[in-house]
């Protein structure tokens, strides 16, 4: 075990060996018939499908492309959506429960055929994928969803043992998914674009809408895009439409480490279904074998000291594996749609010129080109059978009521427990590297000094529905537990719903600073030997 790892390597794996290349922002006014927002694997497939199709095609990201949560996922193409398909047939009846199965199938077979069409080298693997129990609950559960898969005529098998050294009660398994790595595949597909014609512009960002008989999105630097269709594929739709998705969805924080194991990495892929989840991946770095284990779900804004998380699912991997070393540690943000089912289509109801994807749950390498696929019909104006279970528009009163409800009830609570919260008495000035909520003037606001010592004070509402955000020291962020909106120390967006970034208050001293305490706050990473 490495015991002099270091805490600055919070950086997906899969950006480290490869070549992503740059491009330049679009600063004039400019006119295409379709627009795509959002460079991850949806934007990018949405694209490239569009140009294929023979549409001229602009692709805007804010920031970096493939820099989001596409370029932090565990790269699993599967239909193994966790316990689902039980809790669909529960909802939506057998039809629909098999039409999001057959989706994401079909999903799984489109970037097959991108990878052989475009030979493209991106360790692409078919695998078994497991979900597994530790509790008798679990068993249950997975008896439940094994149930399910033989209803639908999923291919499938329950069984008593899995190949890895886990305590458990249950596997149920579902043969023939895969892996690959995510960024040599949407690489390959930005190379074809280009080739095909597209535009492409990065630290782009498009803030507004408006609809005529054409649109026009503002973009922050005052430029304006003229198309005649607008698709969606930023994280949270930097446009509502009127629709209100910041109160359909809720954020999860989920987390990730890239280990070299002391024992032979396991074939296949895992997921538990008992709390607290752990998601388990073979892949390859540097040609050596690594285990991307992860898991430690909690809403955005809320649970203990991030790096809490980390050290979680070290002392997991140490005892199911053993640590050589720990590589890389990362973390990813998700949305989840009031009944689980991503909103794909038409922004609100028979709108034929905004579309819309969102509300991933996880599973965004079938479901981001799923979406992609979908999209890519509504602009050219083809039919689906996937078009009504999936749009956006949908409203069924059980389970989505509940959740509506439950969702905004939990937004209510966070909005008057920040604007309580008490003063502590920790009056010590902040150390370099350090973050946390304080008093200032007789308010709550959040500070943070950098390693040179400047030190940043904001005012912690957020600004897209006030609520209060909470300090992420493991990311050095602001989180909003109400909608997931994110922002840097310094106050920028990281992720919406927000538009506007944190306001920064003028400060010259440390001395009228007071710490606001949480019960279970720790300082500085400990570093410890989970082995």
């Amino acid at each position: 075990m490495n015991k002099n790892r270091e805490w600055e390597h919070t950086a997906p794996m899969w950006r480290q060996d490869i070549h992503i290349p740059d491009f330049t922002a679009l600063k004039e006014n400019a006119q295409t018939e379709v627009l795509v927002v959002g460079a991850g694997i949806t934007g990018v497939t949405t694209a490239l499908l569009l140009a294929q199709a023979g549409k001229q095609v602009t692709l805007l990201e804010a920031g970096k492309i493939l820099n989001g949560t596409s370029g932090h996922t565990t790269a699993k193409v599967t239909a193994q959506h966790g316990l689902i398909y039980h809790e669909l047939i529960q909802h939506f009846g057998l039809e629909k429960a098999s039409l999001y199965y057959q989706a994401q199938v079909q999903a799984q077979s489109l970037i097959e055929k991108q990878i052989h069409d475009l030979n493209i080298s991106c360790d692409w693997k078919i695998e078994d994928a497991c979900l597994y129990s530790e509790t008798d609950e679990g068993a249950r559960e997975l008896e439940k969803e094994y149930q399910a898969y033989k209803q639908l005529g999923i291919p499938g098998s329950l069984h008593d043992t899995i190949d890895v050294d886990i305590d458990m009660t249950k596997s149920l398994v579902m043969n023939h998914q895969a892996s690959f790595h995510p960024l040599k595949y949407l690489t390959a597909l930005v190379d074809e674009l280009l080739r095909l014609g597209g535009q492409l512009y990065e630290d782009t960002e498009a803030v507004d809408v408006t609809e005529e008989d054409t649109v026009q999105v503002s973009l922050a630097n005052g430029a304006v895009v003229t198309c005649d269709q607008l698709v969606c594929c930023t994280h949270f739709p930097f446009y509502d439409g009127k629709a209100l998705y910041f109160s359909r969805m809720y954020a999860e924080r989920s987390y990730l480490i890239a280990i070299e194991p002391e024992k032979d990495c396991p074939d296949g892929m895992y997921l538990s279904v008992d709390e607290p989840k752990r998601s388990i991946r073979p892949a390859q770095f540097n040609d050596k074998p690594v285990l991307l284990i992860g898991g430690e779900s909690h809403r955005t804004g809320e649970g203990t000291d991030t790096r809490f998380h980390y050290r979680a699912l070290e002392e997991f991997a140490a005892e199911a594996f053993g640590i050589k070393n720990v590589l890389f540690r990362w973390s990813a943000q998700d949305l989840t749609t009031l009944d689980k089912v991503p909103y794909i289509g038409p922004i609100n109801r028979n709108n034929k010129q905004v579309f819309v994807a969102t509300g991933y749950r996880k599973w965004g390498m079938t479901n981001g080109t799923l979406a992609a696929h979908i999209n890519t019909e509504y602009v050219l104006g083809e039919e689906s059978l996937f078009h009504s279970l999936f749009k956006p528009s949908r409203f069924k009163a059980d389970p989505s009521m509940k959740q509506f409800l439950s969702q905004n009830f939990n937004v209510a609570a966070h909005l008057v427990e920040g604007k309580l919260e008490l003063v502590g008495n920790r009056p010590e000035a902040l150390k370099k590297g350090e973050g946390g909520v304080v008093q200032w003037k007789g308010e709550r606001a959040g500070a943070y000094k950098d390693e040179d010592g400047t030190l940043y004070v904001l005012d912690t509402t957020c600004t897209h529905m006030h609520c209060e955000v909470e300090w992420n020291s493991a990311e050095r962020t602001w989180d909003c537990p109400c909608h997931g909106s994110r922002f840097s120390f310094d106050g920028t967006v990281m992720e919406g719903p927000a538009k506007k970034p944190l306001q920064e208050i003028p400060f010259s001293s440390t001395e009228e600073l007071t710490f606001l305490p949480k019960e279970d706050e720790t300082t500085g990473w400990e570093e410890t030997d989970p082995s």
